[in-house]
């Protein structure tokens, strides 16, 4: 999951905070209430995820708990990716 999370991190850096990180930005802050991303963010960010980590996200998936933090998209990415490999291994 550490690679899962340094890839989003950089992906927030050089997209949405233009490159700039002065070691402020934290995995569990809240990148919506932070102002760092907003709607059209979070539609940019699920974009990157669907085509990197190659997964789908559904409309339903489109909470605060799955995609307001570095943290909490890490996870979601992680499940994901282990619910893909269970239904690949049946």
């Amino acid at each position: 999951m550490h690679e899962i999370t340094q890839q989003v991190r950089e992906f927030v850096i050089a997209n949405f905070l233009f490159g700039q990180d002065d070691g402020k930005l934290q995995d569990h802050q809240s990148l919506l209430e932070s102002g760092i991303i907003d709607s059209t963010g979070v539609l940019e960010l699920v974009t990157f995820l669907e085509e990197r980590f190659s997964i789908g996200v559904a409309d339903r998936e489109l909470l605060p708990e799955n995609l307001d933090s570095i943290q909490s998209v890490a996870r979601f990415v992680s499940r994901k990716l282990e619910a893909t490999s269970r239904a690949a291994a049946v």
